[in-house]
């Protein structure tokens, strides 16, 4: 019921279509295989999705399997630890499916775009998600170029790849594999693990990070 209402939300959308609707993950990750030639394309991952093959199952294998896609975590009142976990294995961002109508689409435009959404989030759990999302490997000035590190420090603003570009002067395309590149380095799943490892080596300054 509350995904034939969400679906029906965002078909009303003149900017949105539904590329498909899965009941359990194994069919989630089946309809991505489906669509991954198209550009766009935003998944919304439910947290309540369980069995052999759950939620963060999905995240990660979308994020392996479709990298270009932007995969959004969706929970009711979910705990702070599976929206922690959810944005460790890959997630962009995370909405809350109880959010008011207009700031739910907002959110998926936004990540759309490239933004890191955190819609319907109590704003405490900002700081404690962050330190949670901490990686063991060597220090990031060692594994990072100098305009890998420019493109973090820009990113950890909240700039779209496209606004980033235009502050760099590079393309947006540039500035994406930029990105790619380092996510890989730092084998972390999305920006907002990122610029958390940056944040903490010292490199960009997060306001929600102090």
């Amino acid at each position: 019921m509350v995904r034939a209402a969400l679906g029906l939300l965002i078909d009303t959308q003149p900017d949105m279509e539904i590329l498909g609707e899965a009941a359990t993950a194994d069919e989630g990750l089946q309809v991505a295989r489906r669509v991954r030639r198209r550009q766009g394309v935003v998944v919304l991952a439910a947290l309540r999705l369980t069995g052999p093959h759950d939620a963060f199952w999905l995240i990660r294998a979308i994020r392996e399997r479709c990298p270009s896609f932007v995969v959004v975590a969706l929970g009711a009142n979910a705990e702070r630890r599976r929206v922690s976990r959810a944005l460790f294995v890959g997630a962009d961002g995370f909405v809350d499916q109880n959010a008011d109508p207009g700031a739910f689409l907002d959110a998926l435009r936004r990540a759309a775009r490239g933004e890191v959404v955190l819609t319907g989030m109590p704003r405490d759990w900002l700081s404690p998600i962050a330190r949670t999302l901490d990686i063991e490997a060597e220090p990031v000035p060692a594994r990072l170029t100098a305009r890998e590190r420019e493109v973090l420090t820009v990113a950890a603003e909240g700039l779209t790849a496209r606004q980033i570009a235009t502050r760099l002067g590079l393309r947006e395309r540039t500035v994406t594999t930029h990105l790619g590149n380092i996510y890989g380095k730092l084998g972390v799943g999305g920006r907002v693990e990122a610029i958390g490892a940056a944040a903490r080596a010292g490199l960009v300054s997060v306001g929600w990070l102090d």
